[in-house]
C-alpha cells in the first residue's frame, strides 16, 4: 500500500481490495489452522468423557471428514461480508447469522439459538481483547469505504467473524456439547492471531494515508485533593472505588461533617458495645459510623430510646456478642412461630420482631430477660438487617416459596452484622454477594417453568445448607456464592435463549401482521363500493385473502407470487365486468383456471373440490351475463383457515391503558427518547398495585417501530410503541431502571425510611 495522504470518503476500491486481501485471507488460514488441531482435542475429551465418549469421537470422525467445507464455509462467510461491505452496504452480523435461514415462517430451533447465542459470546471474548485496535480500525475501514461502520456491521469484526464459525460448522452433525466445545477451542486458538492480523492491516491502512494520525483517547485524571481537607469522595472509593455502595452517595454531604467527631465519638463512647463503626477506618468507618448516627436520630424522631422501651433498669446488663450469637444460632435451626409469621407479613417489622425474639431466646442460656438488654452495637446490626430484608421483601416480587427462603436468611445475616460489619458499605463482601444472587433467581420466580423449579430447588439448597452449616465462619458464603453462581450462568443462557426466542416469536408476529394489513388493503381496493356476487367476494375474502397472505410471509412484496395473486384478482374481476355488460357466451374464467386452483389448493382443498368451486365461480358469471341471479351458484363449503391476527389481539402482554387514556396528550419529547432507546436498556414498569417489573428492550420492530420488552426471565411482557410508553410514563407507570443489585436497593429503601421527611430530596 502507497500514497500516504488522507482518504476521501468515498471508496476506494483499489485500496479496499488489498485490504481484503490482507484480512480475509489470513483469517481464513488462522482458523482453517485451528480446526486441523481440534480432533486432537476431541479425542483427549472423549477419554475423560465417560458416558458421552462416543459423542466426541463421533464428532472428532465429523470433523475430519469436512475439514475442507468446514474452511471453505468460513472462508464464503467473510466473504460475502466483505462484499457487502466493499458495495457500500454493510451486513449485519445477525443477517450473516440467518444467511442459511429459510424465508418461511418456521421458527429457529432451540438448539440453533444455543449455536448462535455461543457464538455471540465467542465475538465478546474478542471484541474484549481487541479493543484499543478494533476501535482504530473500525474508523479506517468506514472511511476507506465511505460507509457508517459499527461493530455489528464491521465486515471482519468480532461479530462477523463468530458468524463465519457459525456457518462453517453449521453442515457439521455435531452435539450441542461438541458444539459449545468446539467454540471454546476457538476462543483459546483464534484470539492471538486475530488481534496480531487487525494489528497488521491498521498499520498497513495507517501509512497508506486512511487517517494517519489518530488522536489517542484522552483521560482525565482525578484532580488529587489538598491533604489537609479530605473531599468527600475520598471517603466513598478509599481503595476500592467501585466497591463503594450506590446508597452512600446521599451522605457524601453528611460525612465529611461525622468525619470530624468519629474521633471524640469513639473515645467518648465509654461503656459496653461501642459504637457500630467498631474498629474500622477510612471510609468504611466513616459510612458506618453516618449509619449509627441515622439510626440514633431516627429512635428519638420516634420519641424513644435504642430499645424501644424505658430506660434501663438498675443492675440491667448488655447480652455479651458471645451470648447474641448463640441465641441467634438457636433461632437460626429453630426458627420461632412468630418470626416466620413477621416474615410472611408485610406490615409486621422484622427488625422489632427479630429484638424481641433474641431477648426471649436468651432464657434458654440461662439468662433473665429482665435483667439484660441489647448493646447499641447490636441492636443497630439488628435494625439495619431487619430493615434491609423488610424492604428486599416489601419492594421486590418475592411471594410464596421464594419469599419464604429469603425471609430463612434473616437470622444468619444478623449474625454476620455482629461479626463482619463491612457487609452494610463492601459491595464484595461474600454474604452480600450470596444474597444478591439468591435474590435474583427468586425475584418474579413462580415457577411457571421447569427451569424456573429447577432454580428454586437450587436456591432452597443453599439455604439449607447456610442454615445448617453457617457458625460464625464466613467462608461459607464465599463457598455457597460460587456455586450457585456457576449454576446461575446455565440458567442465564436459558434465559439468553428465551429471550431469542421471544424476539424470534415477536419478529413471525410482526411479520403476520404487515403481510394481513397489506393483503386487507389490496382486497378492500377492489371490492369497495362495487357489486359482487356473493361466490366471488368469499372467493376474494376467503381462499385469495389467505393465499395473498402467506404469499407475502413467503417471498415478500417483491416477490413473483405476490404480483400473480393481484394479476389473478384483478382478472376475475376484469371478467366479473364484462359478465355486468351482458357478455354472452363466452368461455369464463377459462384462462384463470390454473391459478385459481393453486389458490384453491392453497387452503387444503384437493384437485376435485377445487374444481368444482372453480367451476362455482364460472356459474356465478354467467348468471350475472344472463341477468339470472337465480342461476348464481355458491362456493362448496370451505376448509376453516383462520387469517392470522395481529400480535396484539389476544395478548396478554399487551399495554393495557386504563380507560379512554389511550386518547390522552403525552410529552412528545418522551415519545421521541423511546424512538432512540437502544436495544438492551432496562425501564421500570409499574403495575396498579405499585409492584415494579424491570423489563429489557429486546428488539425494535423495523416494520411498526413497536419496543418489544422482556422481563428478567427473557418472557415477552410488553409490546409498545413510543406514544403508549410515553403515555405510560404520564400515567406514573413507566420510569428510567436505576441498575442496582438486591442489598444496595434494599439498602437504598432503609435510607429512605430513617431519614427524616424534611431531608430526603424531592426525586430520588
Amino acid at each position: 500500500m502507497s500514497n500516504p495522504q488522507n482518504m476521501a470518503t468515498r471508496r476506494n476500491q483499489p485500496l479496499l481490495a488489498q485490504a481484503r486481501a490482507q484480512a480475509v485471507a489470513p483469517l481464513s488460514e488462522l482458523f482453517a489452522a485451528a480446526v486441523g488441531r481440534f480432533d486432537d482435542v476431541l479425542f483427549d475429551r472423549a477419554e475423560r468423557a465417560g458416558h458421552s465418549q462416543m459423542v466426541f469421537l463421533d464428532a472428532m470422525r465429523e470433523l475430519r471428514r469436512r475439514r475442507q467445507e468446514v474452511g471453505t464455509l468460513f472462508k464464503q462467510s467473510l466473504e460475502q461480508s466483505w462484499d457487502a461491505f466493499a458495495g457500500g452496504s454493510p451486513m449485519s452480523a445477525e443477517q450473516a447469522l440467518g444467511a442459511g435461514d429459510s424465508e418461511g415462517l418456521a421458527l429457529v430451533s432451540e438448539q440453533e439459538l444455543e449455536s448462535r447465542l455461543g457464538v455471540r459470546n465467542f465475538a465478546s471474548v474478542v471484541a474484549r481483547d481487541c479493543k484499543a485496535v478494533l476501535a482504530r480500525l473500525q474508523q479506517r475501514l468506514a472511511l476507506l469505504a465511505g460507509v457508517e461502520l459499527d461493530s455489528e456491521h464491521n465486515p471482519i469484526g468480532p461479530d462477523h467473524i463468530g458468524a463465519a464459525v457459525h456457518a462453517a460448522f453449521s453442515t457439521c452433525e455435531l452435539a450441542m456439547e461438541v458444539r459449545l466445545v468446539l467454540l471454546k477451542l476457538c476462543e483459546r486458538d483464534l484470539v492471538p492471531g486475530i488481534s496480531k492480523i487487525y494489528e497488521s492491516l491498521d498499520q498497513a491502512l495507517a501509512k497508506a494515508g486512511v487517517i494517519p494520525e489518530m488522536p489517542s483517547p484522552r483521560t482525565h485524571p482525578r484532580p488529587q485533593p489538598a491533604e489537609s481537607r479530605p473531599e468527600p469522595d475520598d471517603y466513598l472509593s478509599p481503595d476500592e472505588p467501585d466497591n463503594a455502595p450506590a446508597w452512600a452517595a446521599r451522605f457524601v454531604n453528611r460525612m465529611a461533617g461525622v468525619s470530624r467527631g468519629i474521633h471524640a465519638a469513639q473515645h467518648g463512647s465509654g461503656g459496653q458495645g461501642g459504637n457500630f463503626a467498631g474498629g474500622d477506618d477510612s471510609a468504611n468507618g466513616v459510612l458506618l459510623e453516618a449509619l449509627h448516627h441515622l439510626l440514633q436520630e431516627s429512635r428519638n424522631n420516634n420519641g424513644r430510646d435504642s430499645q424501644g422501651a424505658p430506660a434501663p433498669m438498675l443492675g440491667q446488663r448488655n447480652l455479651s456478642q458471645r451470648e447474641m450469637l448463640s441465641v441467634l444460632s438457636l433461632l437460626q435451626a429453630t426458627p420461632s412461630a412468630t418470626l416466620n409469621a413477621a416474615i410472611g407479613d408485610a406490615g409486621e417489622s422484622l427488625a422489632q420482631r427479630l429484638k424481641s425474639e433474641v431477648i426471649n431466646s436468651a432464657t434458654q442460656l440461662g439468662v433473665d430477660p429482665a435483667m439484660t438488654r441489647l448493646a447499641p452495637v447490636d441492636e443497630d446490626a439488628i435494625d439495619l438487617v431487619g430493615m434491609l430484608f423488610d424492604v428486599m421483601l416489601d419492594e421486590r416480587d418475592l411471594e410464596g416459596r421464594p419469599r419464604e427462603l429469603i425471609g430463612r436468611l434473616v437470622v444468619p445475616f444478623v449474625k454476620v452484622a455482629l461479626l463482619d460489619r463491612r457487609m452494610f458499605v463492601q459491595k464484595t463482601h461474600p454474604a452480600r454477594r450470596l444474597l444478591n444472587v439468591l435474590a435474583e433467581a427468586c425475584e418474579g420466580n413462580n415457577g411457571e417453568s421447569a427451569a424456573e423449579r429447577t432454580l428454586m430447588t437450587k436456591v432452597e439448597e443453599v439455604v439449607q445448607r447456610l442454615v445448617a452449616e453457617f457458625n460464625e465462619n464466613l467462608a461459607i458464603f464465599l463457598t455457597l456464592e460460587e456455586e450457585f453462581r456457576a449454576f446461575l450462568e446455565q440458567h442465564k443462557r436459558r434465559i439468553e435463549i428465551a429471550e431469542r426466542r421471544a424476539t424470534e416469536i415477536q419478529r413471525g408476529q410482526e411479520r403476520l401482521e404487515s403481510a394481513r394489513e397489506r393483503m386487507t388493503s389490496e382486497m378492500e381496493a377492489r371490492l369497495q363500493g362495487r357489486s359482487v356476487p356473493q361466490a366471488i367476494e368469499d372467493f376474494l375474502r376467503q381462499p385469495w385473502a389467505h393465499h395473498v397472505t402467506m404469499t407475502l410471509l413467503r417471498e415478500g412484496e417483491e416477490g413473483e407470487g405476490f404480483a400473480q395473486a393481484l394479476t389473478l384478482a384483478d382478472g376475475v374481476l376484469e371478467e366479473l365486468s364484462e359478465a355486468q355488460r351482458q357478455v354472452v357466451g363466452k368461455p369464463w374464467l377459462q384462462a384463470w383456471r390454473p391459478p385459481l386452483m393453486q389458490v384453491f389448493a392453497s387452503v387444503g382443498m384437493n384437485a376435485d373440490a377445487a374444481g368444482i368451486a372453480v367451476d362455482a365461480l364460472h356459474d356465478t358469471l354467467h348468471a350475472v351475463a344472463l341477468s339470472r341471479p337465480d342461476l348464481e351458484k355458491k362456493l362448496p363449503e370451505l376448509p376453516q383457515v383462520n387469517l392470522p391476527k395481529s400480535p396484539l389481539e389476544d395478548d396478554p402482554s399487551a399495554i393495557e391503558l386504563v380507560g379512554g387514556t389511550d386518547t390522552l396528550e403525552f410529552d412528545h419529547t418522551d415519545a421521541d427518547h423511546f424512538r432512540k432507546l437502544e436495544v438492551g436498556t432496562w425501564l421500570d414498569f409499574i403495575d396498579k398495585d405499585n409492584k415494579v417489573q424491570a423489563g429489557k428492550l429486546s428488539w425494535i420492530s423495523p416494520i411498526s417501530s413497536r419496543l418489544l420488552f422482556v422481563n428478567r426471565r427473557g418472557v415477552r411482557f410488553c409490546v409498545a410503541s413510543p406514544e403508549e410508553l410515553a403515555v405510560m410514563v404520564r400515567l406514573g407507570r413507566l420510569r428510567m431502571h436505576r441498575e442496582e443489585d438486591a442489598f444496595d436497593a434494599a439498602m437504598q429503601g432503609v435510607i429512605d425510611r430513617l431519614e427524616p421527611q424534611a431531608r430526603r430530596p424531592e426525586h430520588v
